[in-house]
């Protein structure tokens, strides 16, 4: 453990994991193993956080989306530390001999070395291949080392639904636009967007669109910034199809009731709201329901890692976001 690290050394020990997973192969007999690479992801997360979970997120990545992953664990304190440590992540595809081995550096820093991780991750990241952030930690997100962090991604992924002051973080994220950025609380409302569409592809219900007055949002709990891109993104879609009614955002703080949508006007009411793991849509007094149980982070970050180019709705969305707070 010490104060720098040097990229060189690191490298080599992942040339050398090689080596070694390349003797316990058997390739004669297609036993062999194959390494897999589409990106660098680095992950930002506390030393607090479920180690154990996290390492299993990225395992059900790693197929779809295989990558030189960089988990650095974060560990307050004014010590300047920095350590690492190599290790690869592989399985075997179903009726294969063969494994696919993804890389895995693990590296722990202090907020004072903080200022140091660019120059030790700009080195290891892989050449000509996209460079992913996901910061897991509000703490680092709103700290000024992160800056230099994000400039050096293609893509930052983040949650803005754990920071602490949800109207500060959208008009933190809809500031800084010069990286491609991801919001784990947009991408948890993918299936609510769906739905909503759902409703406005019966021609009767679009007829009746123009109808909209009003668009009604309660949220409860951390699901604040969620609340606020929900009525952003009614309020764009809305807007694009020449209806521009009254947004109105109300939360029920410290109470963890459910995120709750509502589209009214003369002769039209649409509500979605989530009942434990489904989500309720009622038109005009008919109700149905769908499955919508809690999205895991690996369902989330798939989805966000897929997204490697401008997402315009999400953009607009943010942008909205932080006007109407």
């Amino acid at each position: 453990m010490g104060a720098v690290l040097a990229p060189e050394r690191i490298l080599k020990e992942l040339s050398d994991l090689w080596v070694s997973l390349g003797k316990q192969g058997d390739a004669e007999h297609g036993a062999g193993v194959l390494r897999a690479c589409s990106m660098t992801l680095v992950v930002l997360a506390e030393e607090s956080d479920d180690a154990s979970a996290l390492g299993e997120t990225l395992a059900a990545l790693m197929p779809e989306h295989p990558a030189r992953t960089m988990v650095v664990r974060l560990r307050g304190g004014a010590e300047r530390v920095l350590a690492d440590r190599v290790y690869a992540q592989c399985w075997m595809p179903f009726g294969q001999r063969r494994q696919i081995c993804c890389e895995q550096v693990e590296i722990t820093a202090s907020d004072a070395a903080l200022g140091d991780l660019p120059s030790v991750v700009l080195p290891l990241a892989v050449p000509d291949l996209p460079l992913m952030v996901w910061c897991r930690s509000a703490r680092l997100a709103v700290m000024p080392e992160f800056q230099a962090i994000a400039a050096m991604a293609r893509k930052v992924m983040l949650d803005s639904g754990n920071m602490p002051d949800a109207r500060a973080a959208l008009r933190r994220l809809a500031a800084g636009r010069n990286v491609l950025l991801g919001d784990l609380a947009w991408t948890r409302l993918t299936r609510w967007r769906e739905m909503f569409s759902q409703v406005f592809e019966n021609r009767a219900h679009l007829d009746q669109l123009p109808a909209v007055e009003k668009v009604l949002v309660n949220f409860g709990g951390n699901q604040e910034t969620s609340g606020w891109y929900m009525a952003a993104w009614l309020h764009n879609s809305l807007a694009q199809a020449g209806v521009h009614p009254e947004v109105a955002v109300e939360g029920t703080a410290g109470r963890p009731d459910p995120l709750r949508v509502q589209l009214t006007g003369p002769g039209l009411d649409v509500t979605l709201m989530r009942q434990a793991n489904r989500l309720e849509v009622t038109v005009n007094g008919l109700s149905h329901c769908t499955s919508l149980s809690e999205p895991s982070d690996y369902l989330l970050m798939r989805e966000e890692l897929g997204i490697v180019r401008s997402d315009p709705v999400f953009e607009a969305a943010l942008a909205t976001a932080a006007r109407l707070v």
